[in-house]
């Protein structure tokens, strides 16, 4: 469903009450010490304890059930096209599903799904614009779309990435997705877009697409992007040795997603950790990709690392909020005074052997979602995409 940006967030006081738990994004403190929020023009306000917190005279009231609550997860690495249809499987409705799947907010890693895709400056040039300003006015489901990532080709100058950056464009789309892919030119890119103010991102592994390509280990320690996009694979993974250098030499983000090599995920993780870079480690999904568009992928990864890989539920769930938030420069992802109330209400899944979200998640069980709410405005109830929730919160009054 299409929302009017211009209507703007929820206004008023929101209060939601009996949080059984609080993540708030932040690998530094990732688990607060609070059942209360307050909502005012549909960004948070305070956070604490109900009987601490100034909560009269809220225009609506949330009990939250002892729901556990967690930022908007953040897809660092999707591939939207226009409106909320994907001609890579042809489908309808993918990103109102993901937001069903706890996604608030979605990264473009390039409009590449295009069909008849322009490659000349002034096409690819258009494109991104068009695909930013059509999100900037477009939000399924509320969902907030960072689009308009212009892929490299080796024809173009700095100019033109000059012209992107003056027109708005505040990322290009992966490197190795158009010809420009080995070392040598996706370096002269990334220090074009490094000194213009553009992030760079760079494609990890084999081809994806056709007339995509191999970007290889030395490729992209050549290049040192910003991001270094699915690191496990997109789908097809680099050598795990490879995946172990590139987390100790590669100065940008390590990203990994749920359409890469599951296995090659763990060795990043695996890295990451050894290395000290937790901070540096982002989820994605990649989809829409061939192998279709995941609704919970965002999801299947915190628990994937969590159950296999070991890491603590409550900085998994960092991974795919505070982390993608503060490396991509978002106004998002945490759970803190002053930020965006977009929020996901969550439990275990009903029947599940965990006591509760933790644990459950520990077990390898995807949550189960109450509620989503974008900007203060309820946006789902009972998630269509995930198991049902143990809990859900239930609205008292507006």
């Amino acid at each position: 469903m299409a929302h009017d940006v211009a209507a703007g967030p929820h206004r008023g006081r929101l209060a939601i009450r009996n949080l059984g738990l609080v993540l708030s994004g932040d690998l530094d403190a990732p688990l607060l010490d609070a059942d209360a929020i307050l909502v005012v023009d549909g960004r948070i306000s305070a956070i604490g304890k109900a009987g601490d917190l100034d909560l009269d005279g809220a225009e609506m009231e949330i009990d939250a059930k002892g729901s556990a609550i967690c930022p908007g997860l953040i897809d660092s690495h999707c591939h939207p096209v226009f409106g909320d249809w994907t001609p890579r499987q042809n489908q309808l409705g993918w990103i109102e599903m993901g937001v069903n799947g706890g996604v608030t907010t979605l990264v473009s890693a390039g409009e590449v799904h295009l069909p008849g895709r322009p490659k000349d400056a002034v096409g690819v040039k258009a494109l991104a614009i068009t695909a930013q300003r059509c999100f900037q006015n477009f939000r399924p489901a509320g969902a907030k779309v960072i689009a308009g990532a212009p892929v490299p080709e080796l024809d173009f100058g700095r100019e033109v990435y000059e012209e992107l950056k003056a027109s708005g464009i505040r990322h290009i789309g992966e490197i190795g997705l158009g010809t420009v892919a080995k070392g040598p030119d996706a370096k002269r890119v990334v220090d074009w877009c490094r000194e213009l103010g553009l992030e760079s991102i760079m494609h990890t592994g084999g081809p994806s697409i056709a007339g995509s390509h191999f970007v290889n280990r030395d490729d992209v320690l050549e290049a040192q992007p910003d991001v270094v996009s699915h690191i496990n694979g997109g789908p097809t993974s680099i050598a795990h040795a490879h995946i172990r250098e590139l987390c100790e030499k590669a100065k940008g983000a390590l990203e990994v997603v749920h359409n890469g090599n599951e296995r090659s995920a763990l060795v990043a993780l695996e890295a990451a950790l050894e290395a000290g870079r937790l901070a540096d480690l982002l989820i994605g999904t990649d989809a829409p990709a061939g192998s279709g568009v995941q609704p919970n992928g965002v999801l299947r990864m915190i628990t994937l690392l969590s159950s296999l890989g070991g890491l603590p539920v409550e900085q998994a769930f960092c991974l795919a909020t505070g982390n993608v938030a503060r490396t991509r420069r978002l106004d998002a992802g945490l759970i803190a005074a002053g930020m965006p109330a977009d929020f996901v209400f969550l439990d275990k899944p009903q029947h599940s052997a965990g006591k509760d979200l933790l644990e459950a998640v520990s077990f390898g069980d995807i949550p189960g979602i109450g509620m989503v709410m974008i900007d203060g405005l309820i946006r789902t109830g009972r998630s269509r995409s995930t198991p049902p929730s143990n809990t859900a919160p239930v609205v008292l009054g507006h």
